[in-house]
């Protein structure tokens, strides 16, 4: 059995008690890597001899019986938007093809000081504006389940990464369903806190009222642990919350009886895939199975969701993105005549098409004479959508609904076609909106053998519950153990 199949207690007490070493752990990371990365693609930069002398170190630390953290020794892939001190950083991007960041994000230094190990970075869609890692400036990555198929985005690199054993656990990041979608087409667990539960100090801005840091894991379990490492209020992030941090792990007990389940019916009628559909509703039964209460419910503004988004999105990209212009950090065009001419020049080549899309598409929403009738309104409807989650939360503990319409669609497929492309956050964009926690699990495989995700919305901070009833539900299943055949 693979390393990395193995639970994260199991690997801990074998590094307690010498069974096993951090530098195995690593090596085996590698090795993986090697044997499998020219098919799915997931990394863009390695950091291997950091990575083994890091290893090295820890072993020293073992021998002489330091106490262990949380995640200590394990191999963690990161998605490329969060900062690295002195290990590349691009988002996807040529723009920022050769930043080198002096200074760390603050859920790496989160990490580094439970010990865990980065293996290296992950590919995505640039700046996070996709739904397939099909907008990266740098290479395509491939689903581990089949390589034909996209592995979703923007975060694909990190959970194909996870779901071909590259790696122990993963960090993405949620803009509109970006950790949870691609974690839903690669078959893993991929957790969205709340707003302001993680910082976002060190994240490269995409829309900033939206982008969260969360775990890519195997299982729900190591979901818990990685958050228990990432949360926690930061002073150098003035969205950051100063809320109790709970303890997650005790939190799992596989208890939900008596538990109020909502499921929208807006998120199971047109558009829903039908084996999706059917993964849901099977899903929904292991939840009746285990005591709890399930009952249809509505969220009426969720057909608004998808064109506020996109509207509100852009806007603060178009605002956050204007900063690369050539002048500070990352690439610069080095065939201009004058200052213009270098800002034209450097963005024109160094921003891919979507971007360039979404920064027309913001800028347009925020000028003169449309700023009321679009970006204005849509916050209103931002607002009413959020509405629509507080009432329900009010009556029930949880809502479940798919975490995709679809399953993964091949390569290809949908990337000239933006409109498509953008109804794929459906599902998603709802939660960014409202600002509140979403957990995506495995919930079974649609008839073309690719993973359908089940998606657990919780309150505000109650990232607890949620995780309890995806637990719950991993526990009396076996999706989330199946395997891509690489």
């Amino acid at each position: 059995m693979s390393i990395f199949k193995r639970q994260l207690m199991d690997i801990h007490n074998a590094l307690s008690n010498k069974e096993m070493s951090v530098s195995e752990l690593v090596e085996a990371s590698f090795k993986r890597i090697q044997e499998t990365e020219g098919t799915v693609k997931a990394f863009l930069t390695l950091d291997e001899e950091r990575a083994k002398a890091k290893a090295k170190q820890l072993d020293e630390q073992l021998g002489k019986g330091d106490e262990m953290g949380l995640l200590f020794g394990l191999p963690a892939a990161i998605k490329d938007n969060i900062v690295t001190e002195n290990l590349k950083t691009t988002c996807g991007s040529k723009l920022l093809a050769n930043y080198d960041p002096i200074y760390n994000a603050t859920a790496m230094d989160r990490l580094s000081a439970a010990e865990a190990i980065v293996v290296g970075k992950t590919n995505m869609d640039e700046f996070g504006m996709g739904s397939s890692t099909e907008n990266s400036g740098f290479q395509l990555t491939h689903n581990p389940w089949n390589p034909e198929y996209v592995p979703g985005g923007s975060s694909g690199g990190s959970a194909a990464a996870i779901a071909a054993g590259q790696a122990y656990f993963a960090l993405g990041t949620d803009t509109g369903g970006s950790i949870r979608q691609p974690a839903s087409f690669c078959g893993v667990v991929g957790l969205k806190p709340t707003y302001g539960l993680v910082s976002r100090f060190g994240l490269v801005a995409y829309a900033s009222s939206f982008d969260v840091i969360g775990p890519i894991t195997k299982n729900v379990e190591d979901a818990a642990y990685v958050l228990s490492v990432l949360a926690a209020h930061d002073p150098y992030d003035s969205t950051s919350a100063e809320v109790e941090i709970p303890d997650y792990i005790s939190a799992l007990t596989g208890e939900v009886k008596g538990l109020k389940v909502g499921v929208p019916k807006e998120l199971l009628g047109e558009g829903i895939d039908p084996d999706v559909k059917n993964g849901v509703l099977e899903a929904l039964k292991v939840f009746e199975g285990l005591g709890a209460i399930v009952e249809e419910v509505s969220l009426p503004h969720t057909e608004y969701a998808v064109p506020t988004y996109y509207i509100l999105a852009p806007s603060e990209a178009s605002s956050n993105l204007a900063r690369y212009d050539g002048v500070r950090y990352g690439v610069r065009a080095d065939n201009a005549d004058n200052l213009i001419e270098m800002y034209k020049e450097t963005r024109s080549h160094g921003f891919g098409s979507e971007v360039k899309r979404r920064i027309m598409l913001g800028t347009y929403a925020l000028s003169s004479g449309y700023y009321d009738a679009y970006y204005k309104k849509a916050q209103k409807v931002r607002t009413l959508i959020k509405q629509d989650f507080d009432q329900l939360f009010a009556k029930y503990d949880v809502i479940v609904g798919p975490t995709a319409p679809t399953t993964a669609f091949k390569m290809g497929e949908k990337v000239s076609d933006p409109l498509t492309m953008y109804l794929n956050d459906i599902c998603t964009v709802p939660v960014n909106l409202a600002g509140i926690p979403a957990i995506s699990v495995p919930c079974g495989f649609a008839q073309n053998g690719m993973p359908i995700g089940l998606q657990i919305m919780g309150k505000q901070f109650d990232e607890a519950t949620v995780l309890r009833v995806a637990h719950a539900f991993e526990k009396h299943t076996e999706h989330h153990a199946a395997s891509p055949k690489l």
